[in-house]
C-alpha cells in the first residue's frame, strides 16, 4: 500500500501514516495517521542531516502555495466541501476546494432533495444521503441566489467521499453506493457515497 499523501487535502483529512512521515505545520498525529489540520496543498521536507530520519509533512493554504488571489466557484465547478447541517428539504455545505485550489474565504453551497440522485430523487432522503462533517465531493450547478451556490451530487463520481462513523469516531468505507462501514465497530450507516475517481 503506498504511503505517498494526497496532494490536495481537507482539514480532518487522514494524509499518511506516521511510520512514513513526521506531522508537520498544518497536520496533527492521531491513532498512528497524521491528519490535516487545515485545508490546502500537502507538502514534503526531507529531513535535516539524518539520512535515518523521516520527511516532515505539511498542509499550506492555496495563498501561500501559489502566491495568487483567491480562487471563486463557478457554474460547472467540481468542488469539496464539509456539510454543516442538514434539514428534511436539503444540506448545507462549506465549499473547501474549487478543482485542485483550496480556498482562502468560505462559501456556501446547499444540495436540494432533488439535486442528490439522478433516480428515484423523490424518494432520496436527506439524512440518509449526509450528516453533518461528511467530506462530499459535489458539482455546482447553478449560482443559486446571493448566500449559496446550488450544489448536485447526482453522479456517480459525486456524494460522501469521507464520512466519521457517529459511534466510534473512526473513518469509514464505501460498502456500497448507498452504504459505509465502520472498521471498528462494523456499524453500517446510509451515505450517498462518491465513487472512487
Amino acid at each position: 500500500m503506498s504511503t505517498a499523501p494526497p496532494s490536495i487535502a481537507i482539514t480532518g483529512q487522514p494524509l499518511a501514516p506516521t511510520s512514513a512521515f513526521i506531522p508537520g505545520p498544518g497536520t496533527y498525529a492521531s491513532h498512528d495517521q497524521i491528519h490535516a489540520s487545515l485545508s490546502g496543498y500537502t507538502t514534503t521536507i526531507p529531513s535535516s542531516s539524518d539520512s535515518n530520519s523521516l520527511p516532515i509533512l505539511s498542509v499550506v493554504t492555496g495563498e501561500e502555495e501559489s502566491g495568487e488571489g483567491n480562487v471563486v466557484p463557478g457554474e460547472g465547478n467540481i468542488v469539496l466541501g464539509r456539510v454543516v447541517r442538514i434539514s428534511p428539504k436539503q444540506a448545507v455545505v462549506n465549499i473547501l476546494v474549487v478543482g485542485d485550489v483550496a480556498c482562502r474565504e468560505e462559501f456556501q453551497g446547499i444540495i436540494r432533495q432533488q439535486d442528490i440522485r439522478l433516480t428515484q430523487t423523490s424518494h432520496t432522503k436527506i439524512y440518509s444521503s449526509f450528516r453533518p462533517n461528511d467530506i462530499i465531493r459535489a458539482q455546482i450547478i447553478s449560482l443559486g441566489d446571493q448566500y449559496s451556490y446550488f450544489l448536485s451530487t447526482a453522479r456517480n463520481d459525486l456524494g460522501v467521499v469521507f464520512a466519521m462513523c457517529e459511534e466510534s469516531g473512526e473513518m469509514m468505507y464505501p460498502v456500497s453506493y448507498g452504504e459505509m462501514r465502520c472498521p471498528k465497530t462494523g456499524v453500517v450507516e446510509e451515505r450517498k457515497c462518491a465513487k472512487p475517481v
